[in-house]
């Protein structure tokens, strides 16, 4: 079975993040590191994709950063959503031709991720042909959003687990009006953490993906990355 790295990264700000990703992916595509995972939960941030319009944004970026929100554009495909506290977010840096996997089965294998996450804890997800993501009667729960570049993946999911839904509120997520977003501890009814699902997360990924994870702990992640400079 091949292998890919997990490194969990906690609670962090997304900018750092960004450019670690952007670093990793061009060291993924020359061969210098492994198949990673980043695992984690972002500070406040509204992200908006390649598809995105000025209109996808209800606030100013200066009334976002009063709130506590940051603003990036990126690279990744969709349009407009947000991060926060209590949203588990994985970021693959997969080589999917070593892998033989195309993007349409990758983007698939994301959605099962999280549909087989929170099945885990007896919520039923699905699948919206035509909208990626993780879906309920309620609402949307899960989130894709990928880059592919020489066939190595950067950017990926988030699950809802137990986040503020005030953050849905500042954008047209997804580019959807009036699209409504839940957490899993909602459609559960009771409170649940992040540090609950993520190990059910990454073992669903190590299934889906047929990856053997191999994580490190937080000095080695420290270490590792030190590394790489």
């Amino acid at each position: 079975m091949r292998r890919a790295l997990v490194l969990r990264l906690g609670r962090v700000s997304y900018g750092p993040v960004l450019s670690l990703q952007r670093k990793l992916h061009s060291l993924r595509r020359l061969g210098k590191v492994p198949d990673l995972l980043l695992s984690l939960e972002h500070e406040p941030v509204i992200t908006l994709g390649r598809s995105a319009q000025e209109k996808d944004l209800l606030l100013s970026e200066e009334e976002l950063h009063k709130l506590g929100a940051e603003v990036f554009f990126v690279e990744r495909g969709g349009q407009a959503t947000y991060h926060g506290p209590g949203q588990l977010v994985l970021y693959p840096i997969l080589h999917l031709r070593e892998l033989r996997i195309s993007l349409r089965e990758y983007v698939e294998k994301l959605e099962e991720i999280m549909i087989r996450t929170a099945a885990a804890f007896g919520v039923s997800l699905f699948r919206r042909p035509g909208y990626p993501g993780a879906w309920h009667a309620q609402g949307k729960v899960g989130f894709v959003g990928v880059c592919v570049r020489a066939w190595v993946t950067f950017h990926g999911l988030a699950l809802n687990v137990d986040v503020d839904p005030n953050g849905f509120q500042w954008i047209v997520p997804c580019g959807l009006p009036g699209l409504s977003v839940v957490s899993l501890s909602q459609l559960l009814g009771r409170p649940l953490t992040v540090g609950e699902v993520e190990p059910i997360a990454l073992r669903s990924f190590s299934e889906v993906f047929g990856l053997e994870l191999l994580e490190l702990s937080g000095d080695e992640v420290k270490a590792w990355l030190s590394q790489i400079g």
